[in-house]
């Protein structure tokens, strides 16, 4: 989708904009459903906005539904169940090669790397990633993020996926960790909390983050599809707007203020386990200081599933991204 789809409708937005108050949005209130591909600390300038009402603020009345895998948040979109999608936008690249009639755009980027650390049975201070030759690993549903970005870490320490290792990709997404609670695998691959509550219970260490070890990229993004953003731009933008004032929290606060703002999405956590992970997240720079998904970073992301045989040809990069509303975002 060209950029310049999107300017007429944003433009028209703003000069309502000019007419309406913040008292009068909130008084408006529009109903959206997102679907997050999982329910983590990991995303936590999302959970900053819904609890701080930075949504609300923007006239977004928002329901979060959590699908439990970027194919399933991706069939939510497109069913119309959601109308915003978040989740690895390979996803949007794999639909549009598939020839979608009505291509899901990704409008916003979530995060800059990746947020599943590897979690090993035993403490391994010294832990190299050529000590996974010949061990059995807990990974991720092929062609999907994280099993992508743990096979491109392979390859960079040289170690072919497929023959020097074995990479268990049968479990569902969510029931990795009590598989391995159970005696299954010798790592693990996980996000937070499953990894903290893995090294609490005393069932694992996290040896290696993945984030850290991939570098950035373009992990998760915010995205819907063609035909809505166009019918609904201001909608957009307010959520976009909504979006930006959590990246701003996150990146001004301490650890510990924004376990204490995010804590009511993680009952099951106490706010010391929050702190940790939040911590652990803020010191390999999860978190963009903006909205903007770049170009180079939309080519490195089509480099990883190449990498990864997921993709025989290339989206063009304006087709699948718009970068009109984070940038506006970033003028509030």
């Amino acid at each position: 989708m060209k950029q310049g789809k999107f300017m007429v409708g944003l433009m028209a937005f703003g000069v309502i904009s000019l007419f309406a108050g913040c008292g009068e949005k909130e008084d408006e209130m529009t109903k959206v459903t997102l679907n997050e591909v999982a329910h983590s600390i990991f995303y936590a300038p999302q959970y900053v906005a819904l609890e701080n009402g930075y949504f609300t603020q923007e006239g977004i009345d928002l329901e979060l539904v959590t699908g439990y895998g970027a194919d399933k948040t991706m069939a939510a979109v497109i069913s119309g169940d959601a109308q915003i999608g978040f989740m690895g936008a390979e996803a949007s690249v794999y639909a549009y090669l598939e020839g979608a009639n009505d291509p899901v755009v990704n409008f916003a980027q979530g995060t800059q790397r990746a947020g599943n650390f590897l979690v090993a049975r035993e403490e391994m201070a010294d832990f190299q990633w050529s000590d996974l030759k010949e061990k059995e690993v807990l990974g991720g549903r092929k062609g999907g993020m994280p099993e992508m970005v743990f096979e491109y870490i392979l390859k960079q320490n040289g170690l072919d996926p497929m023959k020097d290792l074995s990479i268990d990709q049968s479990i569902d997404f969510g029931s990795t960790a009590a598989a391995f609670s159970g005696g299954k695998g010798e790592f693990t691959v996980e996000f937070e909390p499953a990894a903290t509550t893995l090294e609490k219970n005393g069932d694992g260490y996290v040896v290696a983050s993945l984030g850290v070890d991939s570098g950035y990229v373009p992990y998760t993004s915010y995205s819907a599809k063609t035909s809505y953003i166009e019918k609904h731009p201001e909608i957009i933008q307010a959520f976009t707007d909504g979006l930006q004032k959590g990246v701003d929290y996150v990146n001004s606060h301490t650890a510990e203020e924004i376990a204490k703002v995010i804590q009511p999405q993680f009952k099951e956590n106490d706010l010391d386990t929050i702190t940790t992970i939040v911590e652990r997240y803020q010191s390999q720079d999860t978190w963009k200081e903006n909205l903007v998904f770049e170009k180079e970073s939309f080519e490195l992301l089509q480099d990883i599933l190449e990498s990864a045989g997921e993709l025989e040809e290339r989206a063009d990069y304006d087709d699948l991204v718009t970068t009109v509303y984070a940038k506006e975002a970033m003028k509030k």
